[in-house]
């Protein structure tokens, strides 16, 4: 198990636990009964959820929790827009991609017109796995190559393809695939002061470049999840992704962005993370917020690439592109415009983040805040920077207790992770920095 997994694990349902009430204790064994001892549960004592809006959650007691973690529902939990228009399609039709739909036709012009013109062609899947293994699929059939670099502690899905490329999936004391190299997360806070984060990610990447090729193994793509999430939460400075783009197509190779998880607005300065870099990648995988809670990923890319892919393999997704996650779709991009949570996700983000570090001011656990827009890694530190998961850990059960669900990423567990609905507000963001310095005087 790696570092993370290890210690993430420590924030999920503690199995010995004697504080659980009977329903809770029937519901998890009737869980595992079906599921499987090791099916995941959050939290040391697991919650029941049996509704959502907007920024919160609702267990069986009607007890609200703020939900800062689950970045799905990027519109909001239940979001009357989208619900509407899943419903109204699927009591019309709901079958197959292999149909002319005008809806799908009008959600995928809708979705293109948010991306750089060079990315024009569109492939629709159900998870940001399948985005991702078509992602690698076409890199390796434009390079010839299959080498892929990745970070350190990054997480990119769960096909058998896309696994060997998550180092944050791997059991502790696994040995790398052959085929995969691993480079340093850009983090200026693990750097010396004034350190260019830019041109050190695109030496560390020409290294593991360099590296492959000494084994006779031709490189494919670099594949970055364009806001670091797993690796602890890394937006800035602005452009330092552009030095690996560079390195990247010198070595005859692909640049995918992973924007599954900041995709859809929520850095704050329009759609895609990969803009905050000024760059245009040559493949982009979406998925998670795409359709607010339905099914729904996809991969962007130029067409010659497309081509090549479909031309070989005769790809196609039987539920991928049907009208129905059509419809959820295409509701999710209107509300993201009509309700302008773009913007709102960079204000309130600005807000939050400056919030954080005032906290940070006076309580020097908290080592660094960073992030963009609506996506926020609090690093909570020790002496001499040294992580602390065991303060993340109780912090992230704490919070559950005090109404508010939060997780945490980093190769050692110990950045708390802030991913809201855009619609989250002021008085949100007040309310979780608040219970944060309550909690961090109680210790």
């Amino acid at each position: 198990m790696s570092d993370t997994k290890q210690i993430l694990q420590l924030n999920r349902f503690d199995a010995s636990s004697n504080e659980l009430d009977e329903r809770t204790r029937e519901l998890v064994q009737r869980r595992f009964t079906s599921f499987g001892q090791s099916s995941v549960l959050f939290y040391q004592q697991p919650l029941e959820i049996l509704r959502a809006q907007g920024t919160h959650m609702y267990d069986r007691n009607g007890r609200a929790y703020l939900d800062v973690y689950n970045n799905v529902p990027c519109v909001g939990h239940c979001h009357p827009a989208v619900v509407e228009a899943i419903a109204e399609q699927a009591g019309k039709l709901a079958t197959n991609s292999r149909y002319l739909y005008q809806n799908l036709n009008d959600y995928a012009e809708a979705l293109l017109a948010t991306y750089p013109s060079a990315l024009s062609n569109l492939v629709l899947t159900c998870t940001g796995s399948e985005a991702n293994d078509i992602a690698l699929r076409i890199a390796a059939m434009h390079s010839g190559g299959t080498g892929i670099v990745v970070t350190q502690a990054a997480y990119h899905g769960n096909t058998s393809a896309v696994m060997a490329v998550s180092p944050s999936s791997y059991k502790k004391g696994t040995l790398l695939p052959a085929h995969v190299r691993t480079i340093r997360a850009p983090s200026a806070y693990d750097l010396p002061a004034g350190s260019d984060v830019g041109a050190v990610f695109a030496a560390d990447l020409q290294a593991a470049i360099d590296d492959l090729a000494a084994n006779g193994i031709g490189f494919a793509a670099v594949l970055v999840d364009t806001v670091f999430s797993s690796d602890g939460v890394f937006a800035a400075p602005a452009g330092f992704l552009k030095p690996a783009l560079a390195v990247a197509h010198k070595n005859g190779g692909l640049f995918i962005a992973d924007e599954v998880q900041p995709g859809f607005g929520r850095t704050g300065q329009g759609h895609w993370c990969f803009g905050l870099h000024d760059i245009v990648p040559d493949v982009v995988t979406m998925g998670k917020p795409m359709g607010n809670g339905y099914p729904m990923a996809g991969v962007v890319t130029r067409p010659e690439l497309l081509d090549g892919f479909v031309r070989e393999t005769g790809y196609f997704n039987t539920f991928g592109a049907n009208p129905v996650a059509a419809a959820a779709g295409h509701a999710v991009l209107k509300v993201l415009e009509q309700e302008q949570l773009i913007a709102n996700a960079n204000a309130v983000g600005q807000y939050l983040r400056n919030g954080l570090r005032k906290l940070g001011d006076d309580d020097a656990r908290i080592g660094d805040v960073r992030g963009a827009g609506l996506f926020i890694g609090v690093e909570l530190s020790g002496a001499d920077k040294a992580p602390d998961a065991a303060l993340a850990t109780w912090i992230i059960n704490a919070m559950k207790d005090e109404g508010i669900l939060i997780g945490a990423a980093g190769a050692y567990g110990n950045v708390l992770k802030i991913r809201p609905a855009l619609c989250f507000n002021q008085e949100n963001a007040d309310q979780l920095i608040g219970t944060l310095q309550r909690l961090l005087q109680r210790l």
